[in-house]
């Protein structure tokens, strides 16, 4: 949207000379996934069978909140059909790839969002997260991502995922990420599940450190195998964390993996979604979706309920487990970036996208707040991603260990934090 961007820009830069900007978000670039609606623009979610036409009436509540912070909306970013997976293709859009290597994936379904802050394409990019969409192509990128507790984040039209669909942002430090929750955070009364309007800033002791914080750090979870360099930095990152004075102790939350249960959950939304557009939509959609829904099968209430029962297990875990740890910290994900086209990498056991973001869905069934912060590169030059997950509501607590170890080390950047205006 350029003009409207530099139309945007310019009563931004009158409202700064003349010392009444909206609020922390005046000027600041800003792209939006586009499965978030934006006034009088097409949102057209990755895929061919929603139409351009609209109408387009309405903002969701993360645009809503940009606006009226003066933010200059730059265009809307790319996902997979409908969010449905980890990687960034689609009929409509094509493939996202990676910026530290273009033959490689960008991951997703916040591609798009990803590799327009790694490129400084804006200092904000908006993402949404059911599975790990913002965190997994942070950890690919080399950028900051952080899934705010559920609710935190208000979501309107409701995600057909349910209440696993989290929004968060994406930026290039761990500053521009807490200043821009303080933008996208707010109650909207069209979220039936949104929370109060925080208090305060998560600014607020970002820099306090993680000085006798006491956390657990589980390498594999318990039944994850790791690609040893992505091992190796995450082993390495944790120490950084104890040498600024962390009580780290090596230990595993103790749940199975749950990702059958993620599986029920998901694909029943993903085949409500196709359900939608009637008769044909199927032969219309991403041929990868519609088979991961026949892999899935037809989820009766049984088993949605059963699903259910699992995630709410889940929860309760990590609700004990976070009485005696303040933080869990796990690889981002296992791999690094692999080539771009596929929604596994190639000869891969599986093809589910879940097969190697295992870290990350099972904080979606938690509703937990979770971040990705780069922790170094592969021998290639690729990314990875170190992911520090709070109990619910430890927003502020996940920022500040995820700011801890970003001020501790080098990652490259060349484009300056918005906070630091």
């Amino acid at each position: 949207d350029a003009d409207g961007a530099l139309a945007a820009a310019r009563s931004s830069e009158a409202r700064w000379r003349a010392g009444e900007p909206l609020g922390p978000g005046d000027g600041v670039p800003t792209s939006v996934k586009d499965i978030f609606l934006t006034r009088g623009r097409p949102t057209l979610r990755g895929s061919a069978l929603v139409d351009t036409a609209g109408p387009w009436p309405e903002d969701a509540p993360v645009v809503a909140r940009l606006r009226e912070t003066g933010a200059v909306l730059l265009g809307k970013t790319t996902t997979p059909e409908f969010a449905w997976k980890g990687v960034t293709d689609s009929p409509r859009h094509g493939t996202t790839t990676n910026p530290w290597d273009a033959a490689r994936t960008a991951g997703g379904s916040s591609g798009g969002a990803a590799v327009a802050a790694a490129l400084g394409m804006g200092a904000w990019a908006v993402g949404s997260d059911g599975g790990g969409s913002v965190r997994i192509p942070a950890a690919f990128t080399g950028t900051v991502a952080i899934k705010a507790t559920y609710g935190l984040v208000p979501m309107y039209p409701a995600s057909p995922f349910g209440t696993l669909a989290h929004a968060g942002p994406i930026t290039r430090t761990v500053p521009d990420a807490a200043l821009a929750l303080d933008v996208l955070t707010g109650f909207d009364s069209r979220d039936w599940a949104a929370m109060p309007t925080p208090v305060g800033s998560f600014l607020d002791g970002l820099d306090d450190g993680v000085a006798g914080l006491r956390v657990a750090f589980s390498p594999h979870l318990g039944y994850v195998r790791n690609d040893p360099e992505v091992a190796a930095a995450v082993r390495a990152a944790v120490e950084v964390l104890a040498e600024l004075g962390a009580v780290v102790e090596e230990v595993d939350p103790g749940f199975a993996d749950p990702v059958e249960a993620f599986h029920q959950l998901w694909f029943a939304g993903a085949a409500k979604v196709l359900e939608a557009f009637g008769e044909g939509g199927a032969e219309r959609a991403d041929p990868g979706l519609v088979a991961a829904i026949e892999r899935t099968g037809p989820v009766s209430s049984s088993r949605y309920l059963g699903a259910t029962a699992v995630r709410m297990d889940l929860g309760v875990r990590m609700g004990r487990f976070h009485e005696t740890y303040d933080l869990l910290v796990t690889p981002t994900l296992p791999i690094p970036a692999f080539e771009a086209g596929g929604d596994v990498p190639p000869g891969w056991h599986s093809p589910d996208w879940t097969s190697w973001t295992p870290y990350t869905y099972p904080f979606n069934m938690t509703q937990q707040p979770a971040a990705s912060v780069p922790c170094g590169r592969t021998v290639g030059g690729l990314p990875i991603g170190l992911h520090i997950v709070g109990p619910r509501h430890g927003d502020r607590l996940v920022l500040r260990a995820a700011r801890a170890y970003e001020a501790a080390t080098d990652w490259p950047t060349t484009v300056p934090t918005v906070a630091q205006r």
